[in-house]
């Protein structure tokens, strides 16, 4: 693992009772905490306070994620990439412009982990329907920030409407801002986001080792609105040995979930773009 700090965040994660190695690095050794890696993890970045957005966070994580892009792209080029660094709708493409600059650019290797959308999904429907949150598995596409995280309940069986259908989008696509306000500035979702992409990385390890059918939501290169100018776009993924096996179709969805996803379609359009320029 590369971190900022010390040995210390090292000595940590080494206490977990899993056959592993752990050896920490710091920002000086960074080519050699990358050397072969087949999975990097960004996290890195500054945390949201109190009345921010993600996209209020650009100027700074932007480049934090280009340059930790640049030592992969140099040290790492083969591995598979997951961005977590806010704002993922333009930390992806910032990352993609590096390596495209770098001429190692493999869009099947690029991931901006949005499973934490779908992690509170699932948990929110549960506390509205009185389920096992373990049980649920809401769909959620478009991107990773307010409008653009568009829940689909209709594929899951689940109907609601008029002001609870309300309630529970706002929730998904604001949830952070209750971790941000509960911390009032001392932080944002970290806990639940570690765990989100601990999931989407253990995802990613079976899926290469060979598992069949592992599907999930991630924010990638798609060709799935492509002509509409969405070089990216968070759906269902089929992972496989190669990073992206296989990307799914949105599916049917409701009228309001059609109006959702237009209005998601035009914000991620511009997140895109901003971080297209960024490098």
């Amino acid at each position: 693992m590369f971190a900022k700090e010390d040995s210390g965040v090292a000595a940590d994660i080494g206490h977990i009772n899993t056959k592993s190695t752990v050896t920490g690095y710091v920002k000086e050794q960074l080519d050699e905490a990358l050397k072969g890696s087949e999975i990097v993890l960004i996290p890195a970045g500054v945390p949201r306070k109190p009345g921010m957005t993600r996209d209020d966070l650009f100027n700074t994580n932007a480049s934090i994620v280009r340059d930790l892009a640049k030592g992969v792209a140099a040290s790492a080029p083969e591995a598979n990439v997951l961005i977590i660094a806010n704002p993922v709708n333009s930390t992806v493409p910032i990352t993609a412009e590096v390596f495209k600059a770098a001429n190692v650019y493999n869009p099947k290797r690029l991931f901006g982990v949005t499973t934490l959308d779908v992690v509170r999904a699932s948990r929110f429907i549960s506390q509205h329907k009185n389920t096992d949150p373990a049980d649920e598995n809401i769909t959620v596409i478009g991107g990773h920030s307010g409008a653009t995280i568009v829940p689909l309940l209709s594929q899951s069986g689940y109907t609601l409407e008029g002001a609870d259908l309300d309630s529970f989008v706002n929730r998904v696509q604001f949830g952070g801002d209750e971790v941000v306000k509960a911390k009032d500035g001392t932080g944002s979702a970290t806990l639940s986001m570690a765990m989100a992409g601990a999931r989407f990385a253990e995802s990613l390890l079976k899926a290469a080792q060979g598992t069949k059918g592992v599907i999930e939501p991630t924010f990638v290169d798609s060709p799935l609105f492509k002509s509409e100018g969405l070089d990216f776009f968070a759906s269902k993924v089929e992972l496989g040995p190669n990073g992206v096996e296989k990307i799914l179709e949105v599916g049917p969805i409701t009228p309001k979930e059609q109006e959702m996803l237009e209005t998601c379609k035009a914000d991620l359009k511009k997140n895109i773009a901003k971080g297209k320029v960024a490098p």
